[in-house]
């Protein structure tokens, strides 16, 4: 694992540590798993670059505040 990986990994895990989005901005994910954990095991899989890219992708898709049935929509 490279330092790249190991920063963006720290910065995820630091952001679901202290509430993720809904202690930071008050809403709740819409997907199963959250966007953090969707980022994060794409940057396990695919390396921060790639990683990072699909994690963005899948948060700009999150545009339904607060839905009340959950998306399922792993990693594939």
């Amino acid at each position: 694992m490279n330092w790249l990986q190991r920063f963006c990994l720290h910065c995820i895990e630091r952001y679901q540590r202290n509430g993720g989005g809904e202690n930071q901005f008050r809403v709740d994910c819409n997907f199963t798993p959250t966007c953090s954990e969707y980022t994060r095991q794409a940057i396990l899989r695919y390396g921060a670059l790639k990683g990072c890219w699909r994690g963005w992708l899948r948060i700009r898709r999150c545009n339904q505040r607060d839905l009340v049935n959950k998306i399922h929509d792993p990693l594939k």
